[in-house]
């Protein structure tokens, strides 16, 4: 279970949100929105402990993710709206990186048949420089069909994508709820996935410039 207690995030003179609580459970998806500048992608690298907050503070499971550190960032997978990839390096070698950095290392193979069920089939092996954005974004978004973390922080994972990647990345996302993951998310699109029986929480300002 994540806890958001009372949190408050300055960036610079600007004091984007403050006495921020939330509770998510296994099983939840959290959709975040807001206008630009409202501090979404703020508070989701506030979470997963690359910003340090102002004030108040994020738990999971009762205890505090700072003190908890690599114990609690094995039990995330963090996309940010870039792709952080390395542009010298062609998919399945990005892919086999990453995962070696995670402590799961794939076989070269492996790599190739999660990259061919993004649809990148026929572009695994060319570096990521010649590729185009969306092939880019399928390059980051593999790392999800490997992630065995409880917990998913994702910001803006449908840029980029035509209409199939994006279904079939609901479809994912769908399915890790399914099974008692946990997500936030936000994005700018219109998704299915953000309709219905989901959490939604809107940051913004207000007069005295609190959420």
């Amino acid at each position: 279970m994540l806890d958001v207690v009372e949190l408050e995030c300055v960036r610079g003179d600007r004091r984007l949100f403050t006495g921020l609580s939330f509770t998510l459970q296994l099983g939840e998806l959290l959709h975040l929105h807001g206008h630009n500048g409202s501090g979404k992608t703020t508070l989701m690298r506030t979470i997963c402990g690359l910003i340090r907050p102002s004030g108040g503070e994020v738990l999971w499971n009762g205890e505090s993710c700072r003190k908890l550190g690599e114990e609690f960032t094995a039990e995330l997978t963090y996309i940010g709206h870039r792709n952080g990839i390395k542009e010298d390096l062609n998919g399945i070698e990005n892919l086999r990186l990453h995962c070696r950095l995670a402590g799961a290392p794939i076989t070269r193979e492996h790599a190739w048949e999660v990259l061919e069920r993004v649809g990148l089939r026929g572009h695994e092996d060319l570096p990521a420089r010649v590729l185009s954005q969306g092939q880019k974004r399928r390059v980051t978004l593999a790392r999800l069909l490997l992630s065995e973390a409880p917990l998913w922080i994702l910001d803006e994972p449908f840029t980029a994508l035509d209409m199939a990647a994006v279904e079939f990345l609901q479809s994912i996302i769908a399915q890790h709820v399914e099974r008692g993951g946990m997500v936030i998310l936000t994005t700018h699109q219109q998704v299915s996935l953000t309709r219905g029986q989901v959490r939604q929480l809107r940051l913004g300002w207000k007069a005295d410039g609190n959420v």
